[in-house]
Protein backbone atom coordinates (compact mmCIF):
# COMPACT_ATOMS: atom_id res chain seq x y z
CA UNK A 1 0.00 0.00 0.00
CA UNK A 2 1.24 3.61 -0.76
CA UNK A 3 1.86 5.34 2.38
CA UNK A 4 1.85 9.36 2.68
CA UNK A 5 4.94 11.55 2.83
CA UNK A 6 6.73 11.42 6.57
CA UNK A 7 6.20 15.63 7.20
CA UNK A 8 2.09 14.20 6.83
CA UNK A 9 1.96 11.05 8.63
CA UNK A 10 3.49 12.47 12.25
CA UNK A 11 1.00 15.35 12.55
CA UNK A 12 -0.76 13.80 15.12
CA UNK A 13 -0.13 10.87 17.65
CA UNK A 14 -3.35 9.26 19.25
CA UNK A 15 -4.70 6.68 21.20
CA UNK A 16 -8.37 5.63 22.40
CA UNK A 17 -9.24 5.03 25.84
CA UNK A 18 -12.74 4.93 27.48
CA UNK A 19 -13.90 5.86 31.06
CA UNK A 20 -17.13 5.90 32.51
CA UNK A 21 -17.39 8.23 35.99
CA UNK A 22 -20.50 10.34 37.09
CA UNK A 23 -21.51 13.75 36.69
CA UNK A 24 -24.04 16.34 35.73
CA UNK A 25 -25.76 15.87 32.37
CA UNK A 26 -24.13 18.96 30.41
CA UNK A 27 -26.53 21.85 29.46
CA UNK A 28 -27.61 21.78 25.14
CA UNK A 29 -25.77 22.72 22.94
CA UNK A 30 -25.61 26.84 21.50
CA UNK A 31 -22.85 28.17 20.01
CA UNK A 32 -21.84 29.00 16.55
CA UNK A 33 -20.12 27.13 13.36
CA UNK A 34 -16.33 28.20 13.71
CA UNK A 35 -14.67 29.53 10.84
CA UNK A 36 -14.08 26.95 8.03
CA UNK A 37 -12.11 29.31 5.57
CA UNK A 38 -9.42 28.11 3.44
CA UNK A 39 -7.10 30.43 4.82
CA UNK A 40 -4.65 28.18 7.04
CA UNK A 41 -4.04 28.92 10.51
CA UNK A 42 -0.67 30.32 12.00
CA UNK A 43 0.34 27.17 13.65
CA UNK A 44 2.41 29.76 16.14
CA UNK A 45 -0.56 31.55 17.42
CA UNK A 46 -3.71 29.71 16.66
CA UNK A 47 -4.76 27.28 19.05
CA UNK A 48 -5.91 23.79 17.87
CA UNK A 49 -9.65 23.92 16.60
CA UNK A 50 -11.92 21.48 14.99
CA UNK A 51 -11.36 21.50 10.83
CA UNK A 52 -14.19 19.03 10.01
CA UNK A 53 -16.84 16.92 12.14
CA UNK A 54 -17.47 15.92 14.07
CA UNK A 55 -18.88 13.12 11.89
CA UNK A 56 -20.80 9.63 13.49
CA UNK A 57 -19.50 6.68 11.94
CA UNK A 58 -20.61 3.52 12.15
CA UNK A 59 -23.08 2.22 15.17
CA UNK A 60 -23.99 -1.35 16.69
CA UNK A 61 -26.20 -2.32 19.64
CA UNK A 62 -23.52 -1.13 21.85
CA UNK A 63 -20.44 0.59 19.70
CA UNK A 64 -19.79 3.28 18.00
CA UNK A 65 -17.42 5.53 16.41
CA UNK A 66 -17.28 9.44 15.95
CA UNK A 67 -14.67 10.39 13.86
CA UNK A 68 -12.77 14.56 14.13
CA UNK A 69 -10.23 16.28 12.01
CA UNK A 70 -8.54 19.42 13.89
CA UNK A 71 -6.28 22.60 12.16
CA UNK A 72 -3.26 20.92 14.19
CA UNK A 73 -2.20 17.95 16.64
CA UNK A 74 -4.27 17.89 19.17
CA UNK A 75 -5.82 15.65 21.83
CA UNK A 76 -9.67 15.02 21.19
CA UNK A 77 -12.12 13.75 24.30
CA UNK A 78 -15.81 13.39 24.00
CA UNK A 79 -18.52 13.59 26.63
CA UNK A 80 -21.65 11.78 25.92
CA UNK A 81 -25.01 10.86 28.05
CA UNK A 82 -28.26 8.89 27.39
CA UNK A 83 -31.25 11.15 26.80
CA UNK A 84 -33.25 8.56 25.61
CA UNK A 85 -34.82 6.32 26.96
CA UNK A 86 -33.57 7.65 30.05
CA UNK A 87 -31.04 10.29 31.10
CA UNK A 88 -28.12 8.71 32.48
CA UNK A 89 -24.24 9.97 33.96
CA UNK A 90 -21.91 11.24 31.44
CA UNK A 91 -19.06 8.80 29.72
CA UNK A 92 -15.71 9.91 28.62
CA UNK A 93 -13.87 8.51 25.53
CA UNK A 94 -11.29 10.10 23.82
CA UNK A 95 -7.95 9.73 21.20
CA UNK A 96 -5.57 11.17 24.52
CA UNK A 97 -4.31 9.01 27.78
CA UNK A 98 -6.79 10.51 30.48
CA UNK A 99 -5.09 11.48 33.43
CA UNK A 100 -7.01 10.42 35.92
CA UNK A 101 -6.48 6.53 34.96
CA UNK A 102 -4.02 4.42 33.94
CA UNK A 103 -6.66 2.48 31.33
CA UNK A 104 -5.33 2.65 27.82
CA UNK A 105 -5.33 1.20 24.48
CA UNK A 106 -2.27 0.72 22.43
CA UNK A 107 -0.87 3.94 20.65
CA UNK A 108 -1.64 4.39 17.25
CA UNK A 109 -0.67 7.03 14.86
CA UNK A 110 -3.40 9.72 13.20
CA UNK A 111 -2.48 12.01 10.70
CA UNK A 112 -3.31 15.37 9.46
CA UNK A 113 -5.26 15.99 12.54
CA UNK A 114 -7.55 12.97 11.89
CA UNK A 115 -8.70 11.07 14.98
CA UNK A 116 -11.73 8.26 15.13
CA UNK A 117 -13.23 7.79 18.50
CA UNK A 118 -14.36 4.38 19.23
CA UNK A 119 -17.08 4.15 21.51
CA UNK A 120 -17.45 0.58 23.52
CA UNK A 121 -19.48 1.29 26.50
CA UNK A 122 -22.86 1.95 25.41
CA UNK A 123 -26.67 0.33 26.00
CA UNK A 124 -29.03 -0.96 23.14
CA UNK A 125 -31.72 1.56 21.84
CA UNK A 126 -30.27 4.53 23.49
CA UNK A 127 -29.81 7.71 22.01
CA UNK A 128 -26.72 10.02 23.05
CA UNK A 129 -25.78 13.44 22.94
CA UNK A 130 -22.33 14.40 23.00
CA UNK A 131 -19.85 17.39 23.20
CA UNK A 132 -15.92 17.59 21.75
CA UNK A 133 -13.21 18.94 23.15
CA UNK A 134 -9.89 20.18 21.36
CA UNK A 135 -7.15 20.46 23.99
CA UNK A 136 -9.39 20.69 26.65
CA UNK A 137 -11.55 23.51 25.07
CA UNK A 138 -15.39 22.62 24.68
CA UNK A 139 -15.86 22.37 20.92
CA UNK A 140 -19.79 24.49 20.29
CA UNK A 141 -22.17 23.72 17.95
CA UNK A 142 -25.42 25.65 16.56
CA UNK A 143 -27.38 22.21 16.03
CA UNK A 144 -27.52 18.55 18.28
CA UNK A 145 -24.89 16.09 18.45
CA UNK A 146 -26.10 13.24 18.69
CA UNK A 147 -25.38 9.13 17.68
CA UNK A 148 -27.35 6.00 18.80
CA UNK A 149 -27.53 2.64 19.65
CA UNK A 150 -29.16 -0.01 18.02
CA UNK A 151 -32.15 -1.75 19.52
CA UNK A 152 -31.81 -5.35 20.63
CA UNK A 153 -35.34 -5.82 19.17
CA UNK A 154 -34.11 -9.77 18.02
CA UNK A 155 -36.03 -12.13 19.92
CA UNK A 156 -38.24 -9.59 21.81
CA UNK A 157 -40.30 -7.38 19.29
CA UNK A 158 -40.80 -6.40 15.92
CA UNK A 159 -38.06 -4.78 14.15
CA UNK A 160 -37.81 -0.90 14.64
CA UNK A 161 -38.64 1.57 12.00
CA UNK A 162 -35.40 3.59 10.57
CA UNK A 163 -34.90 5.49 7.46
CA UNK A 164 -31.75 5.77 5.61
CA UNK A 165 -30.34 9.10 3.58
CA UNK A 166 -29.03 7.90 -0.15
CA UNK A 167 -26.59 9.83 -2.80
CA UNK A 168 -23.97 10.23 -4.85
CA UNK A 169 -22.06 12.75 -6.57
CA UNK A 170 -20.80 15.34 -4.38
CA UNK A 171 -18.72 18.15 -5.64
CA UNK A 172 -17.54 21.56 -3.79
CA UNK A 173 -16.46 23.91 -5.88
CA UNK A 174 -12.35 25.06 -5.64
CA UNK A 175 -12.53 27.97 -7.85
CA UNK A 176 -8.16 28.15 -8.45
CA UNK A 177 -8.11 24.59 -9.53
CA UNK A 178 -11.59 23.82 -10.95
CA UNK A 179 -12.29 23.72 -14.53
CA UNK A 180 -12.73 26.90 -16.41
CA UNK A 181 -16.40 28.44 -16.40
CA UNK A 182 -19.64 27.92 -14.76
CA UNK A 183 -18.89 26.17 -11.89
CA UNK A 184 -19.84 22.03 -11.62
CA UNK A 185 -20.63 22.20 -8.00
CA UNK A 186 -23.65 24.10 -6.43
CA UNK A 187 -26.92 23.87 -3.99
CA UNK A 188 -24.77 23.04 -1.12
CA UNK A 189 -27.99 23.57 1.34
CA UNK A 190 -29.31 19.91 -0.47
CA UNK A 191 -27.28 18.62 2.64
CA UNK A 192 -29.05 20.86 5.48
CA UNK A 193 -32.17 19.49 3.75
CA UNK A 194 -31.57 16.02 4.08
CA UNK A 195 -30.43 16.91 8.06
CA UNK A 196 -33.37 18.27 8.07
CA UNK A 197 -35.01 15.29 7.93
CA UNK A 198 -33.38 13.41 10.15
CA UNK A 199 -32.19 10.28 9.09
CA UNK A 200 -30.94 7.32 10.95
CA UNK A 201 -28.11 6.62 8.40
CA UNK A 202 -26.37 8.43 5.46
CA UNK A 203 -25.46 6.13 2.61
CA UNK A 204 -22.71 7.75 0.30
CA UNK A 205 -22.64 6.10 -2.91
CA UNK A 206 -19.75 7.16 -4.68
CA UNK A 207 -18.05 10.18 -5.80
CA UNK A 208 -18.30 11.46 -2.67
CA UNK A 209 -15.50 14.05 -3.32
CA UNK A 210 -14.15 14.96 -6.79
CA UNK A 211 -10.34 14.34 -6.95
CA UNK A 212 -9.09 16.37 -10.32
CA UNK A 213 -6.38 16.62 -12.52
CA UNK A 214 -4.20 18.93 -9.90
CA UNK A 215 -5.13 16.46 -7.25
CA UNK A 216 -5.13 12.62 -8.23
CA UNK A 217 -1.35 12.97 -8.83
CA UNK A 218 0.13 12.98 -5.04
CA UNK A 219 -1.28 11.55 -2.04
CA UNK A 220 -0.89 14.71 -0.48
CA UNK A 221 -2.83 16.60 -2.84
CA UNK A 222 -5.53 13.78 -2.65
CA UNK A 223 -5.74 14.41 0.93
CA UNK A 224 -5.98 18.06 0.30
CA UNK A 225 -8.98 17.29 -1.67
CA UNK A 226 -10.75 15.26 0.85
CA UNK A 227 -10.26 17.73 3.46
CA UNK A 228 -11.50 20.74 1.75
CA UNK A 229 -14.86 18.79 0.98
CA UNK A 230 -15.17 17.57 4.72
CA UNK A 231 -15.38 20.40 6.10
CA UNK A 232 -17.81 22.61 3.82
CA UNK A 233 -19.97 24.24 6.21
CA UNK A 234 -23.64 23.23 4.89
CA UNK A 235 -22.42 19.87 5.63
CA UNK A 236 -21.44 19.84 9.17
CA UNK A 237 -24.99 19.60 11.02
CA UNK A 238 -25.44 16.28 8.68
CA UNK A 239 -22.12 14.44 9.80
CA UNK A 240 -22.97 15.17 13.84
CA UNK A 241 -26.11 13.81 14.12
CA UNK A 242 -26.58 11.15 11.57
CA UNK A 243 -24.73 7.25 10.98
CA UNK A 244 -22.62 7.73 7.58
CA UNK A 245 -21.33 4.94 5.73
CA UNK A 246 -20.29 4.83 2.41
CA UNK A 247 -18.51 3.48 -0.76
CA UNK A 248 -16.57 4.91 -3.70
CA UNK A 249 -16.40 5.37 -7.22
CA UNK A 250 -13.98 6.58 -9.30
CA UNK A 251 -13.77 10.40 -8.63
CA UNK A 252 -13.14 9.81 -5.27
CA UNK A 253 -10.39 7.43 -5.54
CA UNK A 254 -8.73 8.76 -8.37
CA UNK A 255 -8.84 9.79 -12.21
CA UNK A 256 -12.31 9.65 -14.61
CA UNK A 257 -13.18 5.90 -15.45
CA UNK A 258 -10.15 4.93 -13.32
CA UNK A 259 -9.39 1.12 -12.39
CA UNK A 260 -7.07 -1.45 -11.05
CA UNK A 261 -4.20 0.01 -13.20
CA UNK A 262 -4.03 3.21 -11.01
CA UNK A 263 -0.26 3.48 -9.74
CA UNK A 264 -1.92 5.41 -6.42
CA UNK A 265 -4.42 3.11 -5.59
CA UNK A 266 -3.08 1.87 -2.38
CA UNK A 267 -2.86 5.47 -1.09
CA UNK A 268 -6.39 6.33 -2.14
CA UNK A 269 -7.39 3.12 -0.35
CA UNK A 270 -5.62 4.38 2.47
CA UNK A 271 -7.38 7.55 2.38
CA UNK A 272 -10.45 6.14 2.39
CA UNK A 273 -10.08 4.31 4.96
CA UNK A 274 -8.96 7.22 7.30
CA UNK A 275 -11.88 9.56 5.89
CA UNK A 276 -14.52 7.30 6.48
CA UNK A 277 -15.50 5.14 9.48
CA UNK A 278 -17.26 2.19 8.22
CA UNK A 279 -16.92 -1.29 10.55
CA UNK A 280 -14.45 -2.91 8.15
CA UNK A 281 -12.36 -2.92 4.83
CA UNK A 282 -12.50 -5.76 2.19
CA UNK A 283 -10.95 -8.87 4.00
CA UNK A 284 -7.80 -10.15 5.05
CA UNK A 285 -5.95 -10.88 2.24
CA UNK A 286 -8.31 -8.82 -0.54
CA UNK A 287 -8.24 -5.43 -0.08
CA UNK A 288 -10.66 -2.75 -0.68
CA UNK A 289 -13.29 -0.95 0.24
CA UNK A 290 -16.31 -3.18 0.85
CA UNK A 291 -17.65 -4.62 3.62
CA UNK A 292 -20.84 -5.46 4.74
CA UNK A 293 -23.05 -3.87 8.10
CA UNK A 294 -26.65 -4.67 9.32
CA UNK A 295 -28.97 -2.01 10.61
CA UNK A 296 -32.12 -3.28 12.09
CA UNK A 297 -33.30 -5.88 10.24
CA UNK A 298 -31.54 -5.38 6.75
CA UNK A 299 -28.39 -5.86 5.63
CA UNK A 300 -26.20 -3.48 3.37
CA UNK A 301 -23.50 -4.75 1.41
CA UNK A 302 -20.94 -2.19 0.25
CA UNK A 303 -19.57 -3.18 -3.39
CA UNK A 304 -15.96 -1.57 -4.81
CA UNK A 305 -15.70 -1.31 -8.16
CA UNK A 306 -12.68 0.28 -8.73
CA UNK A 307 -9.72 -1.43 -6.87
CA UNK A 308 -10.06 -4.94 -8.42
CA UNK A 309 -11.41 -3.35 -12.37
CA UNK A 310 -10.40 -3.97 -15.24
CA UNK A 311 -9.62 -1.32 -17.53
CA UNK A 312 -12.80 -0.02 -19.54
CA UNK A 313 -11.48 -1.19 -22.73
CA UNK A 314 -10.45 -4.07 -21.76
CA UNK A 315 -11.68 -7.40 -23.74
CA UNK A 316 -15.27 -7.99 -22.75
CA UNK A 317 -14.44 -11.97 -21.80
CA UNK A 318 -14.92 -14.03 -18.69
CA UNK A 319 -11.96 -12.28 -17.66
CA UNK A 320 -12.82 -8.84 -17.52
CA UNK A 321 -14.18 -7.68 -14.28
CA UNK A 322 -15.62 -4.94 -11.86
CA UNK A 323 -15.01 -6.21 -8.72
CA UNK A 324 -12.65 -8.94 -8.71
CA UNK A 325 -13.14 -12.82 -8.08
CA UNK A 326 -12.99 -13.25 -4.89
CA UNK A 327 -15.59 -10.11 -4.19
CA UNK A 328 -17.83 -11.51 -6.45
CA UNK A 329 -17.60 -14.61 -4.29
CA UNK A 330 -17.75 -13.01 -1.10
CA UNK A 331 -21.16 -10.74 -2.31
CA UNK A 332 -23.10 -14.05 -3.18
CA UNK A 333 -21.72 -16.12 -0.20
CA UNK A 334 -22.83 -12.96 1.99
CA UNK A 335 -26.96 -12.78 0.85
CA UNK A 336 -26.80 -16.56 0.86
CA UNK A 337 -25.98 -16.71 4.34
CA UNK A 338 -27.80 -13.34 5.27
CA UNK A 339 -31.36 -13.57 7.22
CA UNK A 340 -31.94 -9.51 6.61
CA UNK A 341 -35.76 -8.96 5.40
CA UNK A 342 -33.89 -6.48 3.13
CA UNK A 343 -30.82 -6.94 1.70
CA UNK A 344 -29.66 -4.44 -0.16
CA UNK A 345 -26.37 -3.96 -2.62
CA UNK A 346 -24.71 -0.70 -2.77
CA UNK A 347 -22.61 -0.05 -5.60
CA UNK A 348 -21.02 2.84 -7.84
CA UNK A 349 -22.27 1.98 -10.63
CA UNK A 350 -25.41 0.97 -12.22
CA UNK A 351 -26.61 -2.78 -12.12
CA UNK A 352 -29.23 -3.85 -14.36
CA UNK A 353 -28.85 -0.67 -17.02
CA UNK A 354 -28.16 -2.97 -20.25
CA UNK A 355 -26.46 0.03 -21.75
CA UNK A 356 -22.93 -0.28 -22.17
CA UNK A 357 -22.04 3.43 -23.65
CA UNK A 358 -21.58 4.34 -19.65
CA UNK A 359 -19.94 3.08 -16.41
CA UNK A 360 -22.53 0.26 -16.13
CA UNK A 361 -22.08 -3.39 -14.90
CA UNK A 362 -22.84 -4.11 -18.01
CA UNK A 363 -19.76 -3.77 -19.57
CA UNK A 364 -18.55 -6.58 -17.38
CA UNK A 365 -20.79 -9.35 -18.21
CA UNK A 366 -19.16 -11.94 -16.05
CA UNK A 367 -19.61 -10.13 -13.36
CA UNK A 368 -23.10 -9.22 -14.25
CA UNK A 369 -24.44 -12.25 -15.23
CA UNK A 370 -22.59 -14.39 -12.08
CA UNK A 371 -24.53 -11.84 -9.63
CA UNK A 372 -27.84 -12.33 -11.31
CA UNK A 373 -27.95 -16.04 -11.78
CA UNK A 374 -26.63 -16.36 -8.72
CA UNK A 375 -29.96 -14.92 -6.98
CA UNK A 376 -32.15 -17.04 -9.00
CA UNK A 377 -30.23 -20.37 -8.40
CA UNK A 378 -29.88 -19.71 -4.65
CA UNK A 379 -32.92 -18.90 -4.16
CA UNK A 380 -31.88 -15.74 -2.77
CA UNK A 381 -34.56 -13.40 -0.80
CA UNK A 382 -35.23 -9.93 -0.14
CA UNK A 383 -32.30 -8.56 -2.39
CA UNK A 384 -32.40 -4.50 -3.88
CA UNK A 385 -29.80 -2.82 -5.81
CA UNK A 386 -28.58 0.38 -5.15
CA UNK A 387 -26.71 2.80 -7.67
CA UNK A 388 -25.29 6.27 -7.92
CA UNK A 389 -22.59 7.92 -10.83
CA UNK A 390 -25.14 8.85 -13.46
CA UNK A 391 -26.32 12.41 -12.29
CA UNK A 392 -29.70 11.79 -12.87
CA UNK A 393 -31.93 9.89 -10.73
CA UNK A 394 -34.58 6.66 -11.53
CA UNK A 395 -36.09 3.11 -10.37
CA UNK A 396 -35.19 0.10 -12.50
CA UNK A 397 -37.39 -3.13 -11.86
CA UNK A 398 -36.15 -6.57 -14.25
CA UNK A 399 -37.97 -9.68 -14.22
CA UNK A 400 -37.43 -13.45 -15.97
CA UNK A 401 -39.43 -12.41 -18.50
CA UNK A 402 -38.09 -8.95 -19.61
CA UNK A 403 -34.08 -9.83 -18.52
CA UNK A 404 -31.50 -9.30 -21.56
CA UNK A 405 -29.73 -11.89 -19.95
CA UNK A 406 -30.44 -15.92 -19.50
CA UNK A 407 -31.77 -15.68 -15.47
CA UNK A 408 -34.64 -17.43 -13.80
CA UNK A 409 -35.84 -15.05 -10.83
CA UNK A 410 -38.37 -15.87 -8.45
CA UNK A 411 -39.28 -11.89 -8.22
CA UNK A 412 -38.56 -9.03 -9.53
CA UNK A 413 -35.19 -7.61 -8.69
CA UNK A 414 -35.44 -3.27 -8.14
CA UNK A 415 -32.95 -1.43 -8.42
CA UNK A 416 -32.74 2.56 -6.83
CA UNK A 417 -30.23 4.99 -8.67
CA UNK A 418 -29.98 8.52 -7.06
CA UNK A 419 -27.62 10.88 -8.44
CA UNK A 420 -26.06 13.92 -7.86
CA UNK A 421 -25.99 15.62 -4.99
CA UNK A 422 -24.25 18.90 -5.40
CA UNK A 423 -22.76 17.98 -8.88
CA UNK A 424 -23.54 19.07 -12.24
CA UNK A 425 -26.69 17.20 -13.35
CA UNK A 426 -27.08 14.69 -16.72
CA UNK A 427 -30.05 14.74 -19.02
CA UNK A 428 -31.08 10.81 -19.34
CA UNK A 429 -34.25 11.17 -21.04
CA UNK A 430 -32.34 10.19 -23.64
CA UNK A 431 -30.88 6.97 -22.58
CA UNK A 432 -33.63 4.19 -23.33
CA UNK A 433 -33.17 1.86 -20.23
CA UNK A 434 -35.63 -0.50 -20.76
CA UNK A 435 -36.15 -1.38 -17.14
CA UNK A 436 -36.89 2.00 -15.91
CA UNK A 437 -40.07 2.34 -14.33
CA UNK A 438 -42.62 5.18 -15.68
CA UNK A 439 -42.57 8.59 -13.69
CA UNK A 440 -39.37 7.47 -12.06
CA UNK A 441 -36.78 9.82 -14.03
CA UNK A 442 -35.33 12.53 -12.42
CA UNK A 443 -33.14 15.07 -14.77
CA UNK A 444 -31.64 18.04 -14.73
CA UNK A 445 -31.68 18.64 -11.05
CA UNK A 446 -29.95 17.67 -8.23
CA UNK A 447 -31.82 15.83 -5.55
CA UNK A 448 -31.47 12.79 -2.54
CA UNK A 449 -33.75 9.54 -2.00
CA UNK A 450 -35.12 8.64 1.83
CA UNK A 451 -35.04 4.59 2.36
CA UNK A 452 -37.74 4.45 4.89
CA UNK A 453 -38.70 0.90 6.30
CA UNK A 454 -41.18 -0.19 8.05
CA UNK A 455 -44.21 -2.76 9.23
CA UNK A 456 -44.48 -5.94 11.36
CA UNK A 457 -41.46 -8.25 11.31
CA UNK A 458 -43.80 -10.35 8.75
CA UNK A 459 -44.40 -7.49 6.60
CA UNK A 460 -42.20 -5.25 5.93
CA UNK A 461 -42.06 -2.17 3.61
CA UNK A 462 -39.36 -0.60 1.80
CA UNK A 463 -40.65 2.85 0.96
CA UNK A 464 -38.32 4.57 -1.44
CA UNK A 465 -38.60 8.59 -2.17
CA UNK A 466 -36.78 11.00 -4.01
CA UNK A 467 -36.42 14.52 -2.85
CA UNK A 468 -35.24 17.81 -4.53
CA UNK A 469 -32.50 20.25 -3.10
CA UNK A 470 -35.33 21.88 -0.83
CA UNK A 471 -36.33 19.22 0.63
CA UNK A 472 -39.61 18.62 -1.26
CA UNK A 473 -40.93 14.87 -2.47
CA UNK A 474 -40.49 14.52 -6.75
CA UNK A 475 -41.83 10.75 -6.81
CA UNK A 476 -42.71 7.61 -4.23
CA UNK A 477 -42.53 4.14 -4.78
CA UNK A 478 -42.65 1.10 -2.24
CA UNK A 479 -41.38 -2.51 -2.23
CA UNK A 480 -42.83 -5.19 0.42
CA UNK A 481 -40.73 -7.90 1.64
CA UNK A 482 -42.95 -10.39 0.79
CA UNK A 483 -42.85 -9.16 -3.07
CA UNK A 484 -39.30 -10.54 -1.98
CA UNK A 485 -39.79 -14.17 -1.57
CA UNK A 486 -39.16 -17.50 -3.45
CA UNK A 487 -42.37 -19.39 -3.83
CA UNK A 488 -41.91 -22.83 -2.04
Amino acid sequence: MDSFRPSVRLLLTVCLVGVVFATTCPAPLQAQIPDTSDAPADPASAPPALQAGPMVGYGTHRTAAVWVQTTAPAPVHLRYWSVTPTDSVTARAGVIPDPDTSTTTPMITGRDGIGLIHLTDLEPGHTYRYQVFVDGSKVERPYPLEFQSQALWQWRTDPPAFDVAVGSCAYVNQGIYDRPGQPYGGEYEIFESIAAANPDVMLWTGDNTYLREVDWADPATMNDRYAHTRKLPELQALLGRTHHYATWDDHDYGPNNSDRSYPLKGAALDLFQRYWANPTYGLPDVPGVFGSFTWNDVEFFLMDNRYHRSPTTAPRDEDKTQWGQAQVQWLIDGLTSSTATFKVVVNGGQFLNPSTEHETLARFPADRERLLSAIGERGIEGVVLLSGDRHFSEMARMTTENADVDVNLDYPLYEITVSPLTAGSYDGSGEKNPFRMDGTLVTGERNYGILSFSGPRRNRTLKVTVYDVNGEQIWSRSIRARDLTVEE
